[in-house]
């Protein structure tokens, strides 16, 4: 059976990594910074010299294309993308990309040319590190955000993504039809490092809210305000994040709450804070118990703030509905794992993917591999050769099975 070739594999991404290095072995490629576009060229280069075309589209999407038999035909797309967190890792993202051009270049050696043609996609902003909402490119694409309020998306130092993107958009249409979409990337967690296992067949993503919490009390004098009468913004914000692990511990085992941030505004050390600003991550593989999960941690934090005659406004910044995937898709992983003879489990990706907007586009599944301790969103994050190497042989022969390639062997 037809297989990739690993060490080529390993050493595209090791060279990738070479690009926008952290001082402890990371990455820093913030979407449609100078080292993302960096990485993007360097991409495009190997690229070209696989016989591909490339091309983008307005919202910055690069799509690397292989043609096939039949030049009318739907693409079958791989991919993922190329920006990283502030302090992330070498594999998140980018494993997807350039497992996709080693299919690429695997078929090549092996001189087969499948029956409709092959596209490596490379998403705008996944990461949400530097614009929000996280995925833009692919929400764009897909129609889930409007053009103009992804263009419009401003960073921290108000530089929106229309002028960070200038010279760099294309004229390829936004919702092209594809036939079918397959992102490899590292699970992010680790289950399947638990269970000793190289590949996670993905059934679907969990559903994710995002919300922005305000508390609002009074700023007063550190040294002079009794106890009883003040109303600490900060101390009633501990309070409520503590809840809300409890509440996570009341929709186990898939339930699961974070709170990501946390800001003072105007702190000083001898200041009663007035007001606290934090984010609340929550997430489940059910819409119906996630729904449960923000109404009870609305309740809980409004219950709160009352008690401790302080306000709370909070507010929806984000939602993504749990996903199912394609079954034929991922009928069609199974059947590569399988004749390949890699163990193997069904997994829902507990991270939030391009596949998910996807998913709404068109036939669409994920494969996992597992990352080194489950560490991920980090500088530490690490995944084997050989694990690296099995994900994309499977990426392969589901690629080949969906596109009319033929098996080798």
């Amino acid at each position: 059976m037809l297989t990739v070739n690993g060490p080529r594999l390993w050493n595209s991404l090791m060279d990738m990594a070479k690009v926008g290095p952290t001082a402890a072995g990371g990455n820093c490629r913030l979407a449609l910074s100078a080292e993302d576009f960096a990485g993007r060229a360097l991409f495009a280069d190997w690229c070209h010299q696989a016989g591909m075309s490339l091309d983008t589209d307005a919202i910055g999407n690069l799509f690397a294309r292989r043609a096939g038999r039949d030049p009318q035909a739907k693409p079958v797309v791989m991919g993922s993308h190329l920006d990283t967190q502030p302090a992330g890792g070498r594999f998140d993202g980018i494993y997807g990309v350039l497992a996709g051009l080693e299919v690429v270049r695997s078929l090549n050696d092996a001189g087969i040319t499948t029956d409709k043609p092959l596209e490596i996609a490379v998403w705008t902003n996944e990461e949400g590190a530097r614009f929000t909402p996280a995925m833009l490119g692919s929400a764009a694409f897909c129609g889930v955000l409007p053009l103009e309020e992804a263009l419009a998306a401003e960073d921290a130092q108000g530089i929106s993504v229309a002028t960070a993107l200038a010279g760099h958009a294309g004229n390829l249409p936004l919702g092209r039809a594809f036939d079918a979409y397959f992102e490899a990337h590292i699970e992010q967690g680790p289950i399947l490092e638990q269970a000793g296992l190289p590949i996670g067949v993905v059934t679907g993503g969990q559903a994710i809210c995002w919300l922005d919490v305000r508390v609002a009390g009074s700023p007063a004098h550190a040294g002079t305000t009794p106890m009883h009468l003040r109303r600490d913004a900060l101390f009633a914000a501990s309070t409520m994040i503590s809840r809300l692990e409890q509440l996570a511990g009341e929709f186990s085992p898939h339930g699961l709450v974070t709170v990501g941030q946390l800001a003072i505004p105007g702190s000083s050390r001898n200041t009663i804070p007035g007001q606290v600003h934090f984010t609340i991550d929550l997430r489940h593989h059910q819409d119906a118990q996630i729904a449960a999960m923000e109404q009870d941690a609305r309740t809980l934090l409004q219950q709160l703030a009352t008690a401790r005659g302080l306000t709370v406004d909070i507010r929806q910044h984000w939602f993504s509905a749990a996903t199912p995937f394609d079954r034929d898709c991922i009928g069609a992983v199974r059947q590569a794992v399988t004749a390949l003879g890699y163990p193997h489990q069904d997994i829902v990706s507990g991270a939030g993917h391009d596949a998910i907007h996807l998913a709404r586009h068109c036939p669409t599944t994920m494969i996992f591999i597992p990352c080194v301790g489950g560490i991920s969103h980090n500088e530490a994050e690490d995944a084997l050769p050989q694990d690296i190497r099995m994900g994309a042989d499977v990426l392969l022969g589901a690629v080949l099975q969906r596109a009319g390639g033929l098996l080798a062997g």
